[in-house]
Order: structure tokens, then sequence, then C-alpha cells
């Protein structure tokens, strides 16, 4: 948290001296004042053990109301902030993640030779506060501008499952079908807290972005010490 607010004591900072700088004035006439921001892209939790095996593409999908506030003595840059919800999907190979343990620390088993799901995730579904202090090459016209954007993001838990899809033997037979579906549901591993960097980087209204998790994935003494990183695009007006 000591983190967090030092980044934000930053972004004020250097949002105060953009007020003193370029005077240029500019038309906003046509530029919006809040906006939706769309993010989708790949998750990969780093640090992980060899038996935290992940596998396929797992993925995240973040939807944000944000408002715009540009800077009176230096319109190129601004500061938004807003509110969302962020959705984590960990897709694992040949892994049993039992969230409904009764065990202290989240079990991860690898089950290459039992039982296992052919398609195994990890939902986490985060009510997300983000602030970017913002840069515009073009700022009357945000659609024909280049955009670069750092910030932090700080959310709460809202909920944890795990979902597996046709469960199989080691020899990849379908025990049930493949339509069989099991959806376990826990926030007991999961750490209630995330603290994240962001940035972004594009043209128009469409950008790379990319986050790192400084707050662990696990509660602390629920298993290794795992940070979630993203990486994908971002589709935002502004």
């Amino acid at each position: 948290m000591k983190r967090t607010l030092l980044l934000l004591t930053v972004l004020l900072s250097v949002g105060a001296m953009a007020q003193t700088g370029n005077s240029k004035k500019f038309d906003f006439a046509n530029r919006s004042k809040d906006h939706f921001m769309i993010q989708f892209g790949s998750d990969s939790w780093t640090n992980r053990p060899d038996s935290v095996r992940t596998g396929g593409f797992s993925r995240h999908f973040n939807l944000y109301f944000m408002i715009d506030k540009p800077f009176k003595n230096n319109p190129k840059m601004s500061v938004g902030f807003g509110g969302g919800l962020g959705y984590s999907h960990m897709f694992f190979n040949n892994v049993n993640v039992n969230v409904k343990s009764t065990s202290t620390t989240l079990p991860f088993t690898i089950a290459d030779s039992v039982d296992h799901f052919k398609k195994f995730k990890v939902t986490n579904i985060y009510l997300e506060l983000p602030v970017e202090l913002r840069y515009f090459s073009n700022p009357a016209n945000p659609n024909k501008s280049w955009k670069f954007a750092l910030g932090a993001k700080v959310g709460t838990l809202l909920k944890s499952f795990s979902k597996g899809k046709n469960l199989v033997n080691k020899n990849g037979q379908s025990i049930y079908g493949t339509s069989y579906v099991a959806k376990e549901q826990s926030k007991k591993f999961f750490n209630g807290t995330e603290v994240a960097l962001t940035g972004r980087v594009g043209y128009g209204f469409l950008s790379l972005h990319g986050s790192y998790q400084l707050t662990s994935v696990l509660r602390d003494g629920a298993g290794p010490n795992m940070n979630k990183f993203s990486i994908g695009v971002a589709i935002s007006g502004l």
C-alpha cells in the first residue's frame, strides 16, 4: 500500500508541474469528458512453481467508466479516473485446483495420471478503481492523437471460482460426456486486495496496455507468492 501512495504522489506531482507548462489554447468542444474503456488480453502469474502449470489462453476482460480532467495550462496532459470490473481467467494444463479445500494452502495437483478436466480455469472478478496520468499529442482531437498513460489501480475481490469441463481419465477418455461441467466457488485462498501499476500507449481509440500486480494473487500463507502480469489491447476514446 505504501508503494501505491508513493505512485499516486508522483502522479500528482507531475500533474502539478504540468499546470505550469504550455499555455497554448485548444478547442475542446468535440472532446468527451467521460467515456468507456475496454481492455482485453493475456494474463500470467509470475514466480509460479512447477505445480502451478498453466496452459491455454489465460486472459482478462476489463470494463471501466472513466472521467477525464485536462490540465488548464497544459491541456496535452490530463488525469483520468473511474471505476469498473476486471475479470481474470487463468487456465491450467492437467492441474486440479481445489478452491474448496479445507487445507490452509491452495492445492495445485498435477493430474496427468488421474482423472482431470480437459479444460480447467480459475476466475477472479474484481471491482477496480483505476487512475491514469495521460499525455495527448493532439488533445483537441483524441481520435487523431498519439496517447500515453501511466497509472495504477486498486481493486477488491468480488468473486472467485473454478470451472472444469469434460472430466477425462488418464487416457483422455471422457467420463461423463464432453458437456459435463463442474463449478466451485470460494474466495478463501485469494488476496482480497489488488494493487497494480498500469500503462498504455497507442493512437486514436486503440492502444496497447499492460499491468503488473504488486500484491500477491494468493493470501499470505495460502500458497506461493505469485503476481499477475497482463498485456493486451485497449479500446478507449481518451
